[in-house]
């Protein structure tokens, strides 16, 4: 038995679906910033590995310095950084695009070892063969090394986009109108906060596992081998 609380299940479930509306503005924000950012994070990433791998030490060590300054800082200094600290050098960019470019900056770091892992799981006669035809560097990587590497690279850049989608609130701190800052002015003008901030939580529980059906899908759908970029 429960005293002093009663819990009116008709008017907050109509208080619910009048407030989706708004929150699937926010949704429509999070799910653009985390595709942007993700964009971002797969080819800057890439870029990162295949520099890394040089031969030459003066572009693998940068490289190599640049990836793990992005990885030990905080996403959340690292954004503080592009939206207040590059205006004063007169580099002012829109708070959407801030966010996505600090998600792409922070997980690139990280896609960066996981494409450094597929390209190093090649088997080292595919090198070999390679050289035998002929092929120069960049043919190699485009044509034999990086289509066998994405599937084995799948699951790993799965989870980061995963883990980059729950990310997303933190852009709210730069004023990016996503779920979370919509749930919090919900709540600060209807005093209101279980409600929405709820919501917020089921529709990130509900696309993070269909990101993860997603991924797991595409793990078995692509062949093993290696897929054509051309």
């Amino acid at each position: 038995m429960m005293y002093g609380f009663a819990w009116d299940t008709s008017s907050t479930l109509s208080f619910a679906l009048s407030i989706l509306p708004i929150l699937g503005i926010g949704l429509i924000v999070t799910l653009e910033a985390a595709a942007a950012g993700f964009a971002i994070a797969l080819v800057l990433g890439l870029v990162f590995a295949l520099l890394r791998r040089s031969s030459f030490v003066a572009i693998s060590w940068p490289t190599a310095l640049v990836i793990e300054f992005l990885r030990d800082t905080p996403l959340l200094v690292q954004l503080f950084f592009l939206y207040y600290v590059l205006p004063i050098y007169g580099i002012v960019l829109p708070a959407f695009l801030t966010g996505a470019l600090a998600l792409g900056l922070q997980y690139s770091a990280y896609t960066s070892e996981v494409y450094r892992g597929g390209l190093d799981a090649v088997a080292r006669g595919q090198w070999e063969a390679a050289t035998a035809l002929n092929l120069g560097r960049g043919l190699t990587y485009w044509d034999i090394i990086i289509p066998q590497a994405i599937p084995r690279i799948i699951p790993a850049m799965g989870n980061y986009l995963v883990s980059m989608l729950k990310e997303t609130p933190v852009l709210s701190v730069v004023t990016v109108v996503d779920m979370l800052n919509l749930a919090n002015l919900i709540g600060d003008r209807t005093f209101e906060y279980l409600v929405p901030l709820s919501l917020v939580g089921l529709i990130f529980l509900i696309l993070t596992l269909v990101c993860s059906a997603a991924i797991h899908w595409l793990e078995k759908a692509l062949p093993k081998h290696g897929i054509a970029l051309r």
